[in-house]
């Protein structure tokens, strides 16, 4: 039976207390605990609630990106082998043929306000005739956000069900990432409501569908640069669209399709200190907007060139947020060369759309599994206990097997020492 005891007030204990209990609790060793303790940070014990020590990941850089005819590289965040490589081959492929376009259409976050009416019209009717006094109050509530061209744009009422409509409100949050922005107004114009045309208001949270904050991205390629092995390059574009076009009819492959280009946009986003999560759901969303679920890329055939575009709904901050707390982001801005939001968003989407492409390529022509296979087996024989002195040796080796798994690394390495 669970009895409430041992993590009673665990968030008041100091941070020796909360590693003391942690360890009992856990049965750690010496060992564990003290690596702990060499990984914390005493001032990520204000970031984020119960904390302990920090988590690393590997940041890597993809490199080959021509965006807007700017040459660029993509500091990534990620575990997972072969990501910063596909990301970098398919930039390469894009930047002998000019390189990637990216726009920014809209940039806008978009707030929601639940009410529980009987008469949608009547609601309807009192949002559309004080459109300007309910910008008006959310402006008032966060009115720094004018002086940076920032502000609540529009909003609208959407009708749920019979019961339940949602007042839409987008609001330009200029650099920010803008949460806290947008909640604050939220509430405010939540508050002027129930006093002016409805006293059942459910709730008021901001959306991560962003769906008024888009970003397109584009690319060709030649026909000369995608022959490989036994197929013509003519061949592997026309490979690489029916690979595309499986990926709208089909629920399966979309999901992977999708899962790849995310793999990109995720390291990136991390590396720029965002709110992956977020990005993830509001783009999973979009892919779902016409009733089922389909992939976000489209490559089609131009004259001799392979060609791909890609949309997504985007809402990333330059500003706020954990840029301000995590000191490797302002490095890691520097290092992509970006300034702003908008430039952002174009890199974010530049990058998965690499990624797609170099994707596409390897599972029409050579499989997936061979391109990833270098990296996994240095991520084998890690796993097996290889030192850094030891891990060329044992990748060769692992190399000239069928189908190396631990057991086999363990051996070689064994056999190494010896």
């Amino acid at each position: 039976m669970f009895v409430l005891g041992t993590f009673n007030h665990f968030y008041h204990k100091s941070y020796d207390e909360r590693i003391n209990i942690i360890g009992d609790f856990s049965e750690l060793n010496s060992q564990e605990l003290k690596s702990l303790y060499e990984n914390h940070n005493e001032r990520n014990n204000s970031l984020i609630e119960n904390y302990i020590t920090d988590y690393s990941l590997p940041e890597g850089i993809a490199v080959n990106f021509l965006i807007n005819g700017e040459e660029k590289v993509a500091p990534m965040v990620t575990e997972e082998p072969s990501v910063i490589a596909a990301a970098s081959n398919g930039a390469r492929m894009f930047a002998k043929n000019g390189g990637l376009n990216a726009k920014v259409i809209s940039s806008n976050l978009t707030g929601q306000i639940i009410v529980k009416t009987d008469n949608f019209n009547l609601l309807f009717g009192y949002v559309n005739t004080h459109r300007d006094k309910i910008i008006a109050v959310a402006n008032n509530a966060h009115p720094s956000i004018l002086k940076y061209g920032g502000g609540a744009k529009e909003v609208s009422v959407r009708q749920l069900d019979e019961n339940y409509c949602s007042i839409d409100l987008f609001v330009d949050v200029a650099e920010a990432m803008g949460a806290n922005i947008m909640n604050s107004m939220l509430e405010a114009l939540a508050n002027f409501l129930k006093t002016k045309a409805s006293k059942d208001i459910l709730m008021s949270i901001l959306s991560n569908y962003s769906i008024d904050s888009l970003v397109t991205v584009s690319g060709s390629v030649k026909f000369s640069q995608l022959g490989k092995g036994n197929f013509s390059g003519k061949e592997v574009a026309n490979k690489i669209v029916e690979a595309s076009h499986i990926a709208q009819i089909d629920t399966y492959r979309a999901t992977t399709h999708n899962k790849g280009i995310m793999n990109g946009i995720d390291a990136f986003v991390m590396a720029m200190g965002n709110d992956w999560r977020a990005v993830e759901s509001g783009i999973h969303a979009y892919a779902s907007r016409n009733g089922h679920y389909q992939g976000l890329s489209h490559f089609m055939i131009k004259e001799d060139t392979l060609y791909g575009e890609m949309t997504l709904p985007l809402s990333l901050g330059f500003i706020g947020g954990a840029t301000k707390v995590l000191p490797k982001v302002k490095i890691n801005q520097r290092i992509a060369k970006v300034h702003s939001k908008k430039e952002l968003m174009q890199f974010a989407a530049a990058i998965g759309l690499a990624q797609n492409l170099a994707a596409l390529k390897a599972l029409v022509t050579e499989g997936i599994q061979k391109g990833h296979m270098n990296l996994q087996l240095n991520s084998l024989a890690m796993t097996a206990g290889s030192t850094d002195e030891e891990l060329f040796t044992v990748v060769q080796s692992l190399r000239q097997m069928q189908n190396p798994n631990l057991t086999n690394a363990k051996q070689i390495i064994q056999n190494l020492r010896k």
